[in-house]
């Protein structure tokens, strides 16, 4: 479990096709040190398994099926990626409940300069979209981040300039694809709804009719 506060952007050095899968040597001499095999870490979002590590480099190892759903199949030499270490239980959660579990992808369409930040927007397919909500949460590359506005086909995020800074988004240009996780809570509304026989379908008045304002 993750926070989608990013600790870290580190540097792709190597990316190793195994079969189907793959497994990625990060340069991280911030956070490297303190990880050990075994344990969990976010690279742009998605949950991998660290398989060794140094004092400024580390392993992760990355199946068929997170390749196939994520960027991360699209990483070369000196790619930057957003990194974030697994949750421990005496942490602030300053961001909302990320799993590392990519939904899809997503592809940037503009970001704007809009003082202080920055204004972007993101093209998601309709299956992602449906569990967007206006001021809602949403984890774009593992930034934790507040939905400004959601239109038929598009997300719009206001970036303060911490984040643009201190993550890989404040680079990004229209065209490049980004991994998406939606919010959790919206997931089991959802199957709940199913569940029970109803569409699935979930509407922004029904979320607000819900509390979730």
């Amino acid at each position: 479990m993750f926070t989608g506060l990013i600790e870290e952007i580190g540097r792709v050095q190597n990316l190793r096709h195994s079969g189907e899968g793959a497994r990625l040597t990060i340069h991280a001499p911030r956070i490297a040190g303190d990880l050990s095999p075994g344990e969990s870490i976010s690279v742009d979002g998605v949950c991998l398994t660290v398989v060794g590590h140094s004092h400024e480099d580390f392993e992760a190892e990355a199946v068929a099926e997170t390749l196939q759903r994520s960027t991360l199949s699209r990483l070369v030499t000196n790619d930057r990626v957003n990194l974030e270490r697994a949750l421990q239980p005496q942490s602030r959660l300053g961001g909302h409940f990320v799993q590392g579990h990519v939904d899809g992808t997503g592809q940037i369409l503009s970001l704007s300069a809009r003082r202080p930040g920055y204004w972007l927007q993101v093209e998601m397919a309709p299956e992602l979209i449906r569990f967007v909500a206006e001021k809602g949460s949403i984890a774009i590359d593992g930034v934790s981040l507040t939905v400004a506005g959601v239109n038929r086909n598009t997300v719009d995020i206001a970036l303060i300039p911490h984040t643009s800074e201190q993550t890989t988004l404040g680079t990004k240009r229209a065209g490049d694809r980004v991994n998406i996780e939606v919010d959790i809570l919206s997931k089991y509304v959802y199957q709940l709804l199913k569940n029970r026989g109803d569409s699935g379908d979930l509407t922004q008045e029904q979320m607000r009719q819900w509390g979730y304002e």
